[in-house]
């Protein structure tokens, strides 16, 4: 299982890692006429093999950001990418993208949030998966494509062999995005990452598309990185879990830790807004109020502060001093300036018993 990094501790160059992958003080910093933008700021973790690591967030959290980094994709260009990324013992923040390019694919798998858009619309769904393989194997056509086609069969395409020759806007949603999970697994990928892999499907083909994204993570015990917004998909898949807001990491731990004891405001307000149908709730629904920081931009202190409403309890520390992520237990941290006792008392009496 996935383990606790605290991100405020600075990277350590000479010390191996532990973990199959581990991300140490991650930022990512894109220059405009604006200003500096701020994507994401000095983001930790660490996941093991056959475990999944959910990164939950709003839009413009820093989300994608990170998982683009990890493949290396702001290579090339005006980003400034600094911390480590180590995959199986090596960095890959110091790679070229000449480099990168042979682990695209093979080592680290990619299914993207818009199936639609990533497949391309001019050519055959079998032809792109026979493609992306023959890029890391030396194979025949014929050997790639009884690969690609075994692979369409097993994400659950039916007829595979006939599907194989179909454009994607043949294919319905659901199909498009298993065709993208056969793609992203064809090579069988030792690091699996999802970006918000079930947001424009309905709710039985997501439940579908999540099993068998779970089923085939067994298969090929490879590591699973879920990019998502929604709260519920994490608690169905994730072992461990990094809450971000503002480009930086607000909260991390066990998915049990953020669904059974969180102790963040911003998690909180996450939770208030999730619609439950275990129980009736005794109160509406509680959106956070406000938006988003601008990255360019941000408030100083908590990021959060401008929309938290637990923020008059510490004074001016939350609008003057950036707080560090402390641990409160076995994995589990926080980033906020309100007392952990404090904040325990919080979520038993004040909003636990709203959900």
């Amino acid at each position: 299982m996935g383990t606790l990094t605290d991100s405020a501790d600075p990277p350590v160059a000479s010390r191996p890692p532990k973990s199959f992958v581990e991300v140490r003080d991650l930022q990512v910093q894109f220059p405009t006429e604006d200003g500096v933008v701020r994507a994401v700021d000095g983001l930790s973790f660490t996941l093991d093999r056959g475990t999944t690591l959910g990164i939950v967030g709003e839009s413009g959290s820093g989300k994608s950001v990170t998982s683009q980094a990890i493949l290396g994709l702001h290579k090339g260009s005006q980003a400034k990418v600094t911390g480590e990324i180590w995959l199986d013992g090596q960095d890959l923040v110091p790679l070229t993208d000449a480099e990168m390019r042979p682990l695209r694919g093979n080592k680290v798998g990619m299914i993207f949030q818009d199936p639609l858009s990533s497949l391309h619309p001019y050519f055959r769904i079998g032809d792109q998966i026979v493609e992306g393989y023959r890029v890391h194997h030396k194979v025949s056509k014929a050997v790639a494509k009884t690969k690609a086609i075994e692979m369409l069969e097993r994400v659950g395409i039916p007829n595979p062999d006939r599907r194989f020759r179909d454009y994607p806007h043949q294919f319905s949603g659901g199909m498009r995005q298993r065709a993208m999970i056969a793609m992203a697994l064809v090579c069988g990928p030792d690091l699996l990452i999802a970006d918000e892999p079930t947001t424009a499907l309905d709710v039985t083909v997501q439940a579908q598309i999540l099993e068998l994204m779970k089923d085939l993570q067994k298969e090929f015990n490879s590591a699973l990185i879920i990019i998502t917004h929604d709260l519920g998909v994490v608690a169905e898949t994730a072992d461990q879990v990094v809450v971000m807001y503002g480009g930086r990491c607000v909260e991390q731990g066990s998915v049990r830790d953020i669904f059974y004891a969180p102790e963040m405001p911003y998690t909180w307000g996450l939770l208030s807004s999730m619609p439950r149908l275990d129980r009736v709730r005794k109160t509406r629904l509680d959106p956070i109020p406000g938006n988003p920081p601008s990255l360019i931009n941000l408030p100083s202190g908590c990021v959060f502060n401008p929309r938290c409403t637990y923020q008059h309890l510490v004074g001016k520390a939350c609008t003057t001093e950036r707080p560090e992520m402390l641990t409160v237990g076995t994995g589990h941290a926080v980033r906020c300036h309100i007392p952990h006792e404090q904040r325990e008392k919080l979520w038993r009496d004040d909003i636990r018993p709203l959900l």
